[in-house]
């Protein structure tokens, strides 16, 4: 076993909850926004500072000190499956990840299960300005896969798993078929919009919680949406409402 690879598995063993970036644009926007990355490796050195020069001229420096470079097969021993890119690091997860600029709603994921989603929707809320991502229910908002989703756009904004209970203080928006045409309702800065699970929709708790019920305009006869696709829709309307103002996330 190589060097690097000796201390991979060490980070890998001893860090708490040591963050999977697999491939080159996870390390990218981790980076970007301040995460602690003690250990990145790529299989193809002089491809990944290409992509650098292409994609992240203002990580090149750091890239080109950061990367060590191992072998194809050592790659594949340490990450089950790597990324396109011979990219893979591994980070520090954040206790917590405070949000900087202006107030922005909150996005509430109740009880999802399709890691991709989740990472698509963390993907979203990042580029929009959310200023967090709460997930309810059993699964790991900071997955890899979901990590990997959301290009380490993770370290962007907060991603924490909350009960119910412990949701922040703030309005509660609840997409739901029976609400109100979302077209009609000013989504206020300090919202929380909650989104239901892909087969159950809403719990009847969250549910019960909510002090508004608002709706997506809809096709008649089309059942649904694609979780991502609601939450890009309702954070666009929030977004549309306020021309030129800055992001939480820039």
């Amino acid at each position: 076993m190589t060097d690097t690879a000796q201390r991979w598995r060490a980070l890998a063993a001893t860090s708490s909850d040591p963050v999977l970036l697999d491939g080159f644009h996870a390390l990218k926007h981790a980076l970007r926004f301040g995460a602690a990355v003690p250990l990145a490796v790529t299989d193809d050195r002089e491809t990944a500072l290409a992509l650098a020069r292409d994609l992240a001229p203002d990580l090149l420096p750091e890239l080109r000190e950061r990367l060590e470079p191992v072998a194809p097969h050592v790659l594949r021993a340490l990450v089950p499956r790597p990324h396109p890119t011979g990219v893979a690091a591994l980070a520090e997860r954040p206790a917590s990840s405070p949000t900087t600029g202006p107030p922005a709603p909150a996005v509430v994921l109740d009880a999802p299960r399709h890691l991709g989603n989740i990472g698509a929707v963390v993907r979203l809320a990042a580029g929009c300005g959310a200023s967090a991502v709460y997930t309810t229910g059993t699964v790991d908002p900071w997955h890899p896969t979901v990590v990997r989703a959301a290009a380490g756009l993770h370290f962007a904004t907060r991603v924490e798993h909350r009960d119910p209970a412990e949701l922040p203080p703030g309005p509660l928006y609840a997409l739901d078929p029976e609400g109100e045409d979302l077209r009609g309702t000013t989504l206020p800065d300090d919202a929380l919009l909650a989104f239901g699970s892909e087969r159950h929709g809403l719990s009847g708790t969250l549910r019960a919680h909510a002090d508004h019920l608002v709706a997506l305009p809809m096709r008649p006869q089309v059942s649904s949406y694609n979780l991502a696709t609601s939450v890009a829709m309702t954070l666009y309307h929030w977004m549309a409402q306020r021309p030129g103002r800055p992001t939480a996330a820039g």
